[in-house]
């Protein structure tokens, strides 16, 4: 657990605060081409509209004060979608657009890629190795991307990077937790999200964060990401502290 949590977490403890604070905040970005074809709009604009609604957001939940955001932007399926190309010219722009922004480096915001990112076409890993190593020593806000990311997959990842340690005889099968599964997932360095919001038009689990969603509470938007505004978002934190 990173520095920034652990004082959050110690403040909540010492103030006796009634209505925790939100120090985790993930998305999912569904829907895109549901946009395009109901608006008439290419997939280009809708992929360019999504990723401005994501700066968009990165720039309120600085504002807020709130240290950690995962998007989930890529799922793995996208690989085998005839979007695939559009998105991933989009996502390379993104990328190297943020990585020379006063947006990241004024407030030394850090990010973090999840999934299987370097599975990707050279000249997506390029813009994602860029940005990580551009913001690799910043800490006061963290963003994380879930890219070509699948959440049964993270877990199934984090169970054969155990068996690993176990034939080469750094842990014992009965000294494996909870804790040890925690470890091993892409996000181990990172609190479990307090909420999720999931866009789109259907009120199901996208998977994201998988294991660490046990305890988080879902809000379902019932429209697509390109429709999302920063108004909804403000609307759901205050709704989320007015619940607790």
């Amino acid at each position: 657990m990173l520095e920034r949590f652990r004082l959050m977490l110690r403040l909540e403890e010492k103030e006796g605060l009634k209505k925790k604070l939100v120090k985790h905040i993930a998305i999912t970005t569904e829907g895109i081409e549901f946009w395009a074809k109901k608006n008439n709009k290419t997939l280009e604009q809708s992929y360019k509209k999504s990723f401005v609604i994501i700066r968009d957001i990165i720039s309120l939940i600085i504002r807020s004060n709130i240290p950690l955001i995962t998007f989930y932007i890529s799922p793995k399926e996208i690989k085998r979608d005839e979007s695939f190309n559009i998105f991933v010219d989009e996502l390379v722009s993104f990328l190297n657009n943020m990585k020379g922004s006063e947006l990241l480096h004024k407030n030394k915001a850090k990010v973090s890629a999840l999934g299987k990112w370097y599975d990707m076409p050279g000249k997506a890993v390029e813009a994602v190795k860029s940005i990580i190593d551009e913001t690799k020593d910043y800490d006061c806000f963290f963003l994380n991307f879930c890219i070509n990311y699948e959440g049964q997959e993270e877990i199934a990842d984090a169970c054969r990077l155990i068996a690993r340690q176990i034939k080469a005889d750094k842990i014992d099968v009965d000294s494996i937790t909870k804790e040890t599964i925690k470890e091993n997932i892409y996000s181990s360095y990172f609190l479990p999200p307090d909420l999720i919001i999931n866009n789109g038009l259907q009120r199901n689990n996208s998977g994201l964060l998988l294991w660490d969603s046990i305890y988080s509470e879902m809000h379902f938007t019932g429209k697509p990401f390109p429709d999302f505004t920063k108004q909804d978002f403000l609307n759901i934190i205050k709704k989320y502290y007015t619940s607790k």
